[in-house]
């Protein structure tokens, strides 16, 4: 007997959710531990000097580095440490904002030796992927000195007694550096702080969770019901209005779906004549802003629902798909119009 139609739905759901939601928490527990870890080894101070040539004129906290630093490794651990920070007070919405944008880059940096590299470049030709990854690679670049810029006129810089030392409350260090606790209390053990630090990554994973699968749940039970493959009727105006050739809108319509799709559909293209260099590194840019329509439905939403609630998610949601839509609609008018040389 076949299952019933809700009941297949169900199923569905729940195999589709399951593992992204499990994959998310576990990155996010990492990160907040590792937060925890670096500021209770006193390792804070040293992770930090990779980034403070951004954080510094952006007016963040050095906690903030950490999480630059991280994002290159992991996205999801990076945002779970600045949503760790932002919910102990070390952060608030302005900065975290301000830090997000910053992220940018090297969110960017993560993809390139796990996709741009390996898959999209071989597809694409030397010459062709080389010329569309550094275009993203600068539209990213862009991004994160306009969170620098921001943090510059936005926040004030961050006050010399706000600093955490070890782990520590300011009003808990007295002035000439003493512990006041140090002579009640035994110090901590590595296993101590390893431990501890594992109880507030399972404490973040565990606040956020729940937020995280029903936000999940409903965006792929509406994806059942709406496709929102239908926002690629986008193409075509964007198509028109660059002057691309025709061929472009079925480009940007399965770019727009699946990255490497759309490559492979556009590198024939490419060698028979149809697109040169300019139109198809332009042509594969407004795949991607049209791709926001639909990744930020299926992804983005439900992800930074999930970590920051939906008051201010819905904010990083905005700042996010705003920055990114102006700057590669700049990148593809400099791509199509701007005298750059070997194009």
């Amino acid at each position: 007997m076949e299952p019933s139609l809700p009941l297949a739905l169900v199923w569905d759901v729940l195999a589709t959710v399951l593992p992204r939601v499990a994959k998310i928490g576990l990155f996010i527990g990492i990160g907040v531990a590792l937060a925890d870890l670096l500021v209770s080894f006193g390792l804070l101070e040293k992770v930090t000097g990779l980034s403070r040539r951004l954080t510094g004129p952006a007016n963040l906290p050095d906690e903030a580095g950490t999480a630059i630093v991280t994002t290159a490794a992991s996205t999801t651990a990076g945002y779970g440490m600045l949503a760790e920070y932002r919910d102990e007070g070390r952060m608030d919405d302005r900065a975290t904002l301000v830090a997000v944008t910053i992220n940018t880059f090297f969110g960017f940096v993560q993809h390139i030796p796990t996709f741009y590299a390996p898959v999209l470049i071989p597809i694409l030709g030397l010459r062709v992927g080389l010329a569309y990854v550094t275009a993203r690679a600068l539209v990213a670049l862009a991004i994160t000195l306009t969170g620098v810029v921001a943090g510059a006129l936005l926040l004030d810089p961050p006050a010399a007694g706000d600093a955490v030392v070890d782990g520590a409350e300011p009003e808990a260090v007295e002035a000439d550096g003493g512990d006041p606790a140090a002579a009640s209390e035994s110090p901590e053990t590595t296993r101590d702080r390893l431990l501890g630090a594992a109880w507030t990554g399972a404490e973040k994973v565990r606040d956020i969770l729940p937020r995280l699968a029903l936000v999940y749940a409903l965006v792929v039970l509406l994806t059942r019901f709406y496709d929102p493959a239908n926002l690629t009727s986008l193409a075509g105006p964007l198509s028109d209005a660059t002057g691309l050739p025709g061929a472009a809108v079925p480009v940007i319509a399965v770019y727009a779906i699946d990255t490497t799709n759309g490559a492979l559909v556009l590198a024939p293209l490419v060698r028979d004549g149809t697109f040169g260099v300019r139109a198809a590194v332009a042509t594969m840019l407004i795949g991607g802003i049209v791709s926001f329509a639909v990744s930020t439905f299926k992804r983005s939403i439900p992800f930074q629902y999930g970590i920051w609630g939906a008051e201010f998610g819905t904010k990083v949601v905005v700042v996010n798909t705003a920055l990114k839509v102006v700057w590669i609609a700049l990148a593809v008018a400099m791509v199509l119009y701007a005298p750059l040389p070997g194009l």
